[in-house]
């Protein structure tokens, strides 16, 4: 998938997490959970910022941690929803939300980070 191909909000596997913040140059990834109040409650405003013009070029990830190991096992010392914004591969922020706020403020940093060029 190309940054430009807008898919919203990807689904995405603990091996597909690896491949696809190496491929994109930003990521902004939300792990959740089965059964969690706030992950319901922020996935419709994450869907939106997905769509939004000034976030089109971050690839929009989420994983159930309940359903990949290696998400689950980082998700053992926080609660979800567990966000992470990615860089070229590497990890800028990582950090439990509970505002659709919060959410804009971190995703609004990845926006404004700028790469590294080599």
């Amino acid at each position: 998938m190309k940054v430009s191909e807008r898919m919203s909000v990807v689904d995405a596997t603990d091996e597909s997490l690896r491949h696809l913040t190496h491929d994109h140059m930003k990521v902004f990834a939300k792990f959740t959970s089965e059964d969690c109040a706030i992950c319901e409650q922020l996935a419709p405003p994450f869907g939106k910022f997905a769509d939004e013009k000034p976030f089109e070029h971050i690839l929009f990830l989420r994983l159930n941690s309940d359903e990949n190991p290696v998400a689950k096992k980082m998700m053992q010392e926080k609660i979800a929803p567990f966000f992470v914004s990615y860089c070229q591969g590497r990890i800028l922020e990582c950090d439990t939300l509970t505002t659709e706020q919060e959410v804009h403020d971190m995703l609004q940093r990845l926006r404004d980070f700028p790469p590294t060029t080599t």
